[in-house]
């Protein structure tokens, strides 16, 4: 049990690690504009463990009113790559910041868009992919609980919970309601409690608003 408390901790002490700074709201801002505003996308992307963090963003970006697509690099230079448009952005994740096929896809959506604005999810702020970055948000480079020191642990941890803080503070900025958010989950128990929620809070309207 001891073990067991250790690893979690070091894991929440990786989470509170995580440098906070004003880039967290340049990249909310650099998305806003882009998506909500240009009526572009935000395009993720990561390879490994990076990659499936990068995919669950996209969805998550998407079912809370900001439109995400995962693209796999990998993918991207057999045709994929052609989802991109001028006024979308890139969400790129890697650890190392060193990812051959990451930082190809750069270089490829350069050739085909121009230069596109590009958010950067590293726990490498010196790293090639970090100084291509409009925005760098830093993971805190934690060392991984892995006894190896090598599996992805610790290090997709923290990328995961800095997607979740640009989500709830996207949501934030453009006032995704109960509402919106029922209307995107029509299926599951998700979208039966959201609606739940607003039929409650119809029902309260209607008595609160009627005389006794």
């Amino acid at each position: 049990m001891q073990k067991i408390r250790e690893l979690l901790k070091q894991e929440a002490d990786a989470i509170l690690s995580i440098p906070v700074t004003e880039a967290f709201y340049r990249a909310t801002d650099l998305i806003y504009r882009h998506v909500n505003q240009q009526k572009g996308k935000l395009i993720c992307s990561g390879m490994g463990k990076a990659g499936q963090i990068a995919q669950n963003m996209a969805t998550t970006f998407s079912s809370t009113g900001t439109p995400a697509v995962f693209l796999h690099p990998s993918d991207a230079q057999h045709g994929d790559l052609g989802i991109i448009r001028e006024n979308d952005l890139l969400l790129l994740i890697s650890n190392s910041g060193k990812t051959r096929e990451i930082i190809e896809l750069v270089i490829l959506a350069e050739n085909l868009n121009g230069i596109l604005p590009l958010i950067v999810i590293s726990g490498d702020p010196s790293s090639e992919l970090a100084g291509k970055a409009d925005v760098l948000l830093h993971t805190g480079s934690p060392e991984e609980i892995c006894p190896l020191k090598l599996t992805p642990t610790t290090s997709t941890t923290t990328m995961t919970v800095i997607g979740d803080i640009l989500v709830v503070l996207q949501m934030e900025k453009i006032g995704f309601t109960v509402k919106d958010y029922a209307r995107r989950h029509h299926g599951g128990y998700l979208g039966h409690k959201s609606r739940t929620h607003i039929e409650n809070e119809d029902n309260k309207g209607t008595h609160g608003g009627s005389n006794h």
